[in-house]
């Protein structure tokens, strides 16, 4: 008889911000397939006759490619094993989550989602960055800066004009490129901006600048992947709110 899949949001970073439904499943756990992103506190969760199967991915460095990380679930759920893959932020906001489980319903395994926070709004939050306030932004739009080779790349002339907070997900390795893309496609050079690095952990950084001198400031700083970009008028929000961010 086959086991079952639980995809598990693991949230931003801070291991206290993973749902009680998240880790009651990871309690349960006897395999746990889990990304580079996740926090290494929520490993020592798991019970200790549990298998651990490390798939993460940075940019450019797939070591186990998407079809291989859907057979290691596949393969573990034919085992009768409950298995928790566990995904940074959300499992379906940029986690490929979907795609694991489409692969897991064509194989005939039982599947369910657990969602987590996604790093584009608590990462922003830790920071004092809200996405979304009465007098600055109505709404707000996240996007990948990674996109599967092969695809269009983001339309950032379309983005530039629209209004409310412009959420950028893995996009450090091309920061200076989305900047000037904005700009070109129309967003004023002013506009307040922000990098918040390792969102929500001890380990938080963050940087604001007009959006024409982010690119500079960032490499200045030394700032890198995992990291959130923002873009729009609630980045001038953090100096109020800060307070309520990280502890």
């Amino acid at each position: 008889m086959n086991g079952k899949v639980w995809l598990v949001g693991a949230g931003p970073g801070d291991p206290d911000l993973i749902t009680v439904k998240g880790m009651a499943a990871l309690h349960a756990a006897q395999a746990v397939v889990y990304d580079r992103l996740v926090n290494p506190a929520l490993l020592a969760e798991a019970p200790q006759d549990c298998t651990l199967y490390d798939v993460g991915k940075e940019a450019n460095n797939h070591p186990i490619p998407q079809p291989q990380i859907n057979q290691i679930l596949i393969d573990c759920a034919r085992r009768g094993l409950r298995v928790v893959r566990l995904k940074g932020g959300d499992p379906f906001v940029f986690g490929r989550g979907s795609e694991e489980a489409q692969a897991l319903r064509e194989a005939g395994i039982d599947c369910e989602v657990i969602p987590g926070i996604t790093s584009a709004i608590g990462g922003l939050a830790a920071a004092g960055i809200p996405v979304t306030h009465r007098d600055h932004a109505s709404g707000f739009h996240v996007v990948t800066g990674h996109l599967r080779n092969g695809n269009a790349p983001q339309e950032w002339h379309k983005l530039a004009a629209l209004s409310g907070t412009l959420v950028v997900l893995m996009g450090m390795s091309h920061l200076a490129e989305i900047c000037h893309a904005l700009i070109a496609g129309g967003k004023a050079p002013h506009t307040p901006a922000a990098v918040v690095m390792h969102a929500s952990t001890p380990q938080q950084q963050v940087i604001s600048a007009p959006l024409a001198q982010l690119a500079a400031v960032s490499a200045a700083a030394k700032f890198h992947a995992p990291a959130l970009i923002v873009v729009g008028e609630v980045v001038l929000l953090r100096e109020i709110l800060a307070f309520a961010g990280s502890k």
